[in-house]
């Protein structure tokens, strides 16, 4: 073995711990990357496959009702390759063992015409017949339905389980066929809430559902693939003419798809914390690497000298010391190679309980773990690179003289009048003052470290705030339903009247098409109640806003997308009834975590209608424990379309989104404490290494051990002290860098970080140091005073 090999593996021995801290840094950082961003991979390619197998819809609309024949008139459309229509009605479902509330998603599907687009994936059951479609009705009139998967399986049913249905005022049961997937519900939930529980598809029979509602020889949806190379808006336009006279408000690509929306945002989310977060942790590694080889080679200066006197090329030395950074980081690399697949594996199994797909695997591929490995290697050289020159640098002569005394002066404290200042601290004092450099550098790593820790535990403090916001501070009923067409607001005495209802506010929702110049947004108006307790207006920062006057409260996001300031007014083209088109003044701009939202007074809303006093849902509040003699009785209501408990939905909630970004938030923290431990314990162990000769001198001065570790420890405690605040300051930034970055049209993250989160980053920068300073007292304790102070000529 050549001698610098032996050297390399001798330093990596007696720097074994330094190195191993170091290797998990790196492997935080590659692990990171590669789970989120294989996950990620994963995620696009199961989507990209189902939808070409599916053959996924490029245009899709809703409309009230138009003829079959209307279908060759779509396809005549420029740019249309397909048409495919269909009979679709949202329906109230309910359990014989439950009352939570559920929405359901009837689709037809006509046993002569198999779908083309969109098709469907039996998961379990088997179809009726060989047209591959549930069947006609039984004949007990039950209407045979194959069920999305994340509704089958979050409430257990499989083939033969029976529930009711109440299609058209009439009820129905839905004898449960098979289990289905579809790709134009890979992610399936009503507006867009992530409820698996609340909201299912049950596809059926065309002919007995179009029979329900009258639908004979019609259709009320329609999906259209487009021609490749085709113009989307010229195809929409074409489309939405020919559309419009049957009550077609609105041709919607596939951005304004709810599961591919969705399904999108999360790619982009994830890619944001698959690019930013491992940044973060391989900087911190590349930090880490620089002072560490730093160090070493001002600690081997003799050696270096000794090496080149003996005639290795500067070349050799400085290959040296980067084949030891080289094998820290290929550790760490292969540690999180193996970390990220685990990592992914696990992340990938969330999300398909999310999102839904006929074959979903993890994939690691090889180009992503090359641009890890990488992009690890390139921060680790670029942050040593300085330290390696250095020791190209260093002529023997030079090396072989002990580095020039330090200038030591009177402290600032002591400067500014206090003189009595204990001996020990005056040794610290002046150890910071003489090297402000390497004082500021321990400060700034362990800053770093406090700050990943806080950006860790930000997303758990950010669920806990979006539950109270939304669940506790916004919506303070118990109950809200929704009916079919708007009614008179006296309808909110008849539920009033209902057992167990103390208190009920009417809503009013309109569909709309906000227009400013050439930008447009589709947008519903929330009316609410003037004086507003149930259901209210709730800002980013968690404040109640009273709606007073008579035009727009619109979000921020909103605002910006289409131009508009306070004071200015916008064209509102409404979507619902008959065609017109408002203008509206814009009152207010607030700030909200939940979409692109506009609010207005109910009353004012009607007014600006031409509408009487009228409302479209209704939010209630009851006596514990009347819930679901509520729900009941609501289901003998023939106008009520559907309803949905808070109780019910947060349950739902937490039970997967909640969940999944709990679990995640804890994979960050743990990367966190990795790294807040790696930088104060190598903090500590590479002062040692440089004072050891001071040390020792104490020593021999008749300083005891516990006096001699203080001196080392008081420095450490101090860069500790002046660390943490500056560590919760950079913090907080980066939490608002990462919350800006992840913002989206449906979605901002609230900055919130709770007392406990600075509690917890403190206390582990803290606990960390108490586990380092332990090391280097037993360290101390055992100094060979002799081989420490021999003098090297």
């Amino acid at each position: 073995m050549r001698a610098l090999n032996r050297k390399l593996w001798r330093d990596l021995r007696l720097m074994w711990s330094q190195a191993l801290t170091i290797a998990l840094v790196v492997a935080s950082g590659v692990g990171g990357f590669l789970t989120t961003l294989s996950a990620v991979d994963s995620l696009a390619l199961a989507r990209d496959r189902f939808y070409a197998e599916g053959r996924f819809a490029d245009l899709f609309a809703a409309l009230k009702r138009a003829p079959l024949a209307l279908q060759h008139n779509l396809r005549a459309v420029p740019g249309v390759a397909d048409v495919q229509t269909s009979v679709q009605a949202t329906v109230r479902v309910s359990f014989a063992d439950r009352s939570d509330p559920v929405i359901g998603q009837l689709i037809g599907i006509d046993a002569r015409q198999p779908p083309r687009l969109n098709r469907i994936t039996l998961r379990s059951g088997v179809p009726a017949d060989a047209s591959g479609s549930p069947g006609r009705p039984l004949a007990d009139g039950a209407l045979p339905a194959w069920v999305s998967e994340s509704f089958a399986t979050a409430h257990g049913l499989r083939p033969g389980a029976r529930l009711q249905a109440l299609v058209n005022g009439r009820q129905r049961t839905l004898a449960i066929a098979g289990v289905a997937l579809s790709p134009e519900y890979i992610f399936a939930g009503l507006w867009g809430m992530p409820d698996q529980r609340g909201f299912g598809i049950f596809w059926v029979d065309h002919e007995a559902l179009a029979a329900a509602y009258d639908m004979e020889g019609a259709f009320n949806h329609v999906a259209i693939k487009l021609a490749p190379g085709a113009d989307e808006r010229a195809a929409i336009a074409g489309v939405q003419a020919l559309l419009a006279p049957f009550g077609a408000r609105e041709v919607n690509g596939r951005d304004q798809q709810t599961s591919h929306a969705m399904l999108d945002n999360e790619i982009k989310e994830q890619q944001v914390l698959g690019t930013m977060l491992p940044g973060i942790f391989l900087g911190v590694a590349a930090f880490l690497l620089n002072v560490v080889v730093s160090r070493l080679v001002a600690t081997q200066r003799e050696q270096i000298a000794a090496l080149k006197a003996l005639g290795y090329a500067n070349r050799t030395i400085g290959a040296h010391y980067l084949a030891l950074v080289l094998v820290i980081v290929a550790v760490g690399a292969l540690l999180g190679l193996v970390l990220g697949k685990q990592l992914g594996l696990m992340l990938t199994g969330l999300y398909g309980e999310f999102f839904r797909f006929p074959a979903f695997e993890h994939r690691l591929e090889p180009s992503l773990v090359i641009t890890a490995v990488g992009l690890t290697l390139a921060t680790a050289v670029a942050g040593t690179l300085n330290a390696i020159l250095a020791t190209v640098r260093l002529t023997p002569a030079e090396a072989m003289r002990p580095p020039a005394p330090g200038h030591y002066r009177r402290t600032v404290i002591e400067r500014l009048g206090f003189t009595r200042v204990n001996t020990t601290l005056r040794m610290i004092l002046r150890q910071v003052e003489r090297r402000p450099w390497r004082t500021l550098l321990s400060v700034t790593g362990v800053a770093a470290a406090v700050a990943i820790v806080i950006l860790g535990n930000f997303f758990r403090d950010a669920i806990d705030y979006i539950v109270d916001s939304q669940f506790n501070r916004a919506m303070r009923n118990d109950v809200a339903v929704w009916t079919f067409e708007p009614m008179a607001e006296r309808g909110r005495a008849e539920l009033l009247r209902l057992p167990g209802v103390k208190a009920a506010e009417s809503t009013r929702f309109v569909l709309v098409n906000f227009v400013n110049g050439h930008r447009k947004e589709r947008v519903q108006i929330r009316g609410y109640a003037t004086a507003a307790e149930l259901y209210r207006v709730v800002d980013l920062h968690n404040q109640v806003l009273p709606l007073t006057g008579d035009g727009l409260v619109m979000t921020d996001r909103l605002a910006h997308k289409l131009g508009l300031r306070v004071g200015d007014r916008v064209q509102a083209e409404v979507l619902e009834g008959r065609t017109r088109t408002l203008e509206l003044l814009v009152e207010r701009v607030i700030p909200e975590m939940m979409g692109l939202n506009a609010y207005m007074r109910r009353e004012a809303l009607n007014r600006a209608l031409g509408e009487g006093d009228i409302a479209n849902g209704f939010v209630l509040a009851l006596d514990p424990g009347a819930e679901d003699a509520l729900l009941d009785a609501t289901r003998a209501m023939p106008r009520v379309a559907g309803a949905f408990s808070k109780a019910s939905m947060l349950r739902n909630m937490q039970e997967v989104s909640a969940r999944n970004i709990r679990i995640m938030s804890t994979v960050l923290t743990a990367f966190a404490v990795v790294i807040a431990v790696g930088v104060v314990y190598n903090n500590a162990r590479i002062a040692l290494a440089e004072r050891t000769w001071e040390l020792a001198s104490l020593r021999v001065l008749g300083f005891t051990r516990g006096e001699v570790s203080a001196v080392l420890l008081g420095e450490m405690a101090l860069s500790i002290a002046v660390a943490l605040p500056l560590g919760m300051l950079l913090g907080w930034g980066l939490v608002h860098t990462l919350a800006g970055a992840l913002a989206s049209d449906q979605f901002e993250f609230p900055v919130v970080i709770r007392p406990p989160t600075y509690l917890w980053a403190a206390l582990a920068v803290v606990v960390a140091a108490i586990g380092s300073a332990l090391v280097v007292r037993r360290r101390i304790d055992r100094l060979d005073m002799v081989a420490a102070l021999k003098t090297r000529e």
